[in-house]
């Protein structure tokens, strides 16, 4: 924790943030892969963990097919790795112009026909491509924007966490604590934005099938829609070929009778979140514990074809 407060280690992440502030973008893609593949070749930074979920939620994979989609994976990695020194870059708008020169939004008049309703708009989210970076790509468009989200140790990580964010128009909702933060948001008719892919243990989560498996969900969205009215849609990314975030939003959820039952609300939410993984899994956070408490099926025999960008 010394380390983590002291002036030195905030130095030298200013010094990389301003190296990395210099890099072409082409570089930097390149450097990023570079890295995450050593970091893979050296078994660093939970890769075990990677590669037991791969293999159990994928299984219709070959052992071959495991494996590249787990370097894909590392490659990101190490791509993100570089983009968040960007955070670090003490250059006053730095961050905000850099995410604007790197990212492109879809789908913003599915926003606007949602905030038409008047009770806000609940965004269910997703850690695919660089989440921060489709974060700011809406705030950047005009998107009244507050995240559901942690704070940070230490206090000043946090506070330039915040500070970079609030550059790109993205405010913070702190979980625990964040309801407050989250109604007066909705009451204003602005957006809130839930990441729905992590374990969240009871009473937060509810246990909804996920990548054919009953695992704790968050399920707060379904019930704060039926409380206040609020429209759901969804917002997923992923980093093309050129560096560029591209980041959709979704058309208005509807969930139906779903709406009146947590589970099945929290259900249905789960299975577009899947979906947004199996199109891009190369650029999902497969090292997060994810499917903690779960007993697996038995694994079948490898086929081909069930997901994409491999």
């Amino acid at each position: 924790m010394r380390l983590l407060t002291s002036w030195p280690l905030r130095g030298l992440l200013a010094a990389l943030g301003l190296a990395a502030a210099a890099l072409p973008r082409s570089v930097e893609l390149t450097l990023g892969a570079a890295l995450g593949r050593t970091a893979l070749a050296l078994g660093f930074f939970k890769d075990r963990v990677a590669a037991e979920n791969i293999r159990r939620a994928l299984p219709e994979l070959s052992a071959a097919e495991r494996r590249r989609l787990l370097e894909r994976n590392y490659e990101h990695m190490g791509r993100l790795f570089f983009e968040y020194l960007h955070f670090f870059t003490p250059v006053v708008g730095h961050y905000a112009r850099y995410a604007a020169a790197n990212s492109r939004i879809e789908g913003l008049e599915n926003w606007e026909a949602a905030r038409a309703k008047g009770k806000g708009v609940l965004i269910v989210s997703l850690h695919l491509g660089w989440w921060e970076m489709q974060a700011a790509s809406g705030g950047l468009a005009g998107m009244p924007l507050t995240v559901v989200t942690k704070a940070v140790k230490p206090a000043w990580l946090h506070d330039l966490l915040t500070e970079r964010r609030l550059s790109t128009g993205v405010k913070a909702a702190l979980h625990p604590g964040s309801m407050p933060s989250i109604m007066r948001a909705l009451r204003k008719g602005e957006a809130v934005a839930f990441m729905n892919d992590q374990y969240a243990r009871p009473p937060m989560g509810l246990k909804v099938r996920f990548f054919g498996v009953e695992v704790e969900t968050l399920s707060a969205v379904g019930p704060l829609a039926k409380r206040t009215g609020a429209a759901i849609i969804t917002a997923t990314s992923y980093r093309d070929l050129d560096g560029i975030t591209r980041a959709f939003l979704s058309p208005e959820v509807d969930l139906g009778p779903a709406l009146e039952d947590p589970v099945r609300a929290t259900q249905a939410l789960a299975a577009i979140v899947e979906g947004n993984v199996r199109r891009h899994p190369e650029q999902w956070l497969w090292l997060h514990r994810r499917f903690k408490n779960v007993v697996w099926p038995a694994e079948p025999a490898p086929s081909q074809g069930a997901v994409h960008g491999l």
